[in-house]
């Protein structure tokens, strides 16, 4: 008999297992959760990738929040700076060509609009469909992370047997889905209110200070659902 198809399930699962491996969130490496966090990060490249751009927004803003075009070409150029040195040391590009891209979006619509605050509108919108995508897919028994973290762990969807897996890969799929809604919760408000300076402060804040124990909380789950994947070093 030929192979069954794949079902959407198993796409999506492979897809986001594929991503968490090359992101090098591998169980078989053998790493310490502090190594794990650190390059879910990206390094300090990545946390410089991720903060330099809407920093440098944020503070010329503030200073000087006329011509608008100002703060957003330095915010761009920084990202575009970053994603040709990444080119040119043929390191991969695919983080700083994300980031390039968002912050050219943000930039041409906060241009078209005229609104510095409209700059976090790819922001607040990302935080509304992963905070969605997490909550729904847990509570429906189909935990993104569970996907992910099957596919990475080599069991595919078999977690969904077992109802320890089940529980935990909830729970975290809730979690990360209230991250993202807090985080929208906070800055919605503040979009709302133009202000601009602070909406970019907490944006900075709830970004990689919240990400990185959530991280670090998730693999800890995954070491003890997946004992044999764990290293000596954490144990």
């Amino acid at each position: 008999m030929p192979d069954a198809e794949p079902s959407a399930s198993d796409l999506i699962g492979a897809a986001l297992g594929g991503a968490a491996r090359r992101a090098g969130l591998d169980a078989d490496s053998g790493q310490s959760t502090q190594k794990v966090v650190w390059t879910a990060m990206g390094g300090w490249r990545g946390i410089l990738e991720s903060v330099l751009p809407s920093l440098a927004f944020v503070v010329i803003f503030t200073v000087r929040p006329d011509p608008l075009l100002l703060s957003l070409g330095v915010s761009v150029g920084l990202a575009a700076v970053f994603t040709v040195v990444r080119l040119l040391q043929k390191s991969p590009p695919s983080a700083a060509i994300g980031g390039l891209v968002a912050a050219g979006a943000a930039a041409a619509l906060a241009l078209w609009t005229g609104r510095g605050a409209d700059n976090f509108v790819p922001g607040l919108i990302t935080n509304a469909l992963y905070g969605t995508a997490m909550l729904v897919s847990a509570l429906v028994g189909w935990s993104l992370i569970g996907l992910a973290v099957g596919f990475l762990m080599g069991e595919g969807t078999a977690w969904r047997s077992d109802k320890r897996k089940r529980r935990a890969f909830l729970w975290l799929g809730v979690a990360w889905g209230v991250l993202f809604f807090v985080r929208l919760g906070v800055q919605l408000p503040l979009y709302l209110a133009d202000q601009v300076t602070l909406l970019g402060t907490l944006k900075l804040v709830m970004g990689l200070p919240l990400f990185a124990p959530m991280v670090a909380v998730t693999w800890l789950v995954v070491r003890v659902l997946y004992p044999s994947g764990a290293s000596r070093e954490d144990r």
